[in-house]
């Protein structure tokens, strides 16, 4: 079915030219153990840190918020980009929470709604495609979610091994691993019924991808692979969102009821896959990645919407 193996610990991992990678994983697994409210505290901090050093990204930022919601003043989008990135510094702390606590205290600060969704299809035999989009504490919410129900995570592989084995000792504590490019083990797992984590709303090019709506952006580069999965994996589509709720550190996990005849035609399938992306973004526009070029990939004939940046 699969070729994929799970990484695992070799000697050479222990080569000099490794060290800033054991040390930055070493700093994170100690700061897992300080209080929540000093991760927090320190994870905002380093993120108005990168605030200031990071000008591309910020402009990057500005950039996409001004294309999804040109209604949205110069100041307001200043105000959002900033606490973008005071989440972005915090999202390193939460990577190291999802890594490394235990799950008591994962079970602390994350909760559940929807969760007998997921059951009733389980007792269903349904296999189903979880949509989720890049939050930037979607790590914390995968880990809280798995805790509860085990999945399947569409994995991909990093090109530090060392760094890449510890990613996956981290994602994987309780779901099946299975490589992104391999879609006939997708397929295989969804049919089986299983539960797929998959995370449509980046732009990864031109292959198995149409241009959709997002936003006001009236053509975005879309994948694809949420209409194969779907019907070759004879699944059902099921969309959920991680919002954390208060400064105190409680994550909601939200779970969507399922979304009714998804089209199998792969552009209509895509527009109401964004439709999804743009219902869970705005549960906390200021807590979803802005960071990354979105609108990247241009139909034919069309002019990049990041010039200059």
């Amino acid at each position: 079915m699969s070729d994929f193996s799970a990484p695992t610990f070799r000697i050479g991992f222990l080569h000099p030219r490794y060290l800033h990678t054991w040390l930055g994983v070493g700093l994170m697994y100690l700061a897992s153990w300080l209080p929540y409210r000093v991760q927090f505290y320190m994870g905002r901090s380093l993120g108005h840190l990168m605030h200031t050093l990071m000008k591309r990204r910020v402009k990057i930022a500005d950039r996409n918020l001004a294309l999804c919601f040109p209604e949205m003043t110069p100041a307001n989008r200043a105000a959002m980009v900033k606490e973008n990135f005071a989440n972005a510094g915090l999202a390193l702390f939460e990577t190291g929470m999802a890594w490394f606590w235990p799950k008591w205290r994962i079970n602390k600060h994350v909760t559940i709604e929807g969760l007998d969704i997921l059951l009733e299809l389980e007792q269903q035999g349904k296999g189903v495609l979880l949509i989720a989009v890049h939050s930037l504490n979607l790590e914390i919410g995968a880990r809280g979610l798995s805790e509860q129900t085990p999945g399947v995570g569409v994995y991909r592989p990093n090109t530090n091994p060392v760094y890449d084995w510890f990613q996956f000792r981290g994602r994987m504590k309780r779901n099946i691993g299975v490589d992104r490019k391999d879609v006939k083990s997708m397929i295989h797992y969804l049919k089986e019924g299983h539960r797929m984590w998959y995370a449509p709303d980046h732009d990864y090019g031109r292959r198995r991808s149409t241009f959709a709506p997002l936003f006001a952006v009236k053509q975005a580069c879309t994948t694809t692979g949420t209409s194969l999965l779907t019907h070759a994996g004879h699944a059902t589509v099921v969309p959920f969102s991680v919002v954390r709720e208060r400064r105190l550190g409680q994550y909601r996990v939200k779970i969507d009821p399922p979304i009714t005849d998804f089209p199998k035609e792969a552009h209509a399938a895509a527009v109401i896959t964004n439709q999804a992306v743009e219902r869970l973004i705005l549960r906390a526009p200021e807590q979803y990645m802005w960071l990354h070029r979105r609108f990247k990939t241009r139909p034919e004939g069309e002019s990049s919407l990041y010039e200059r940046i």
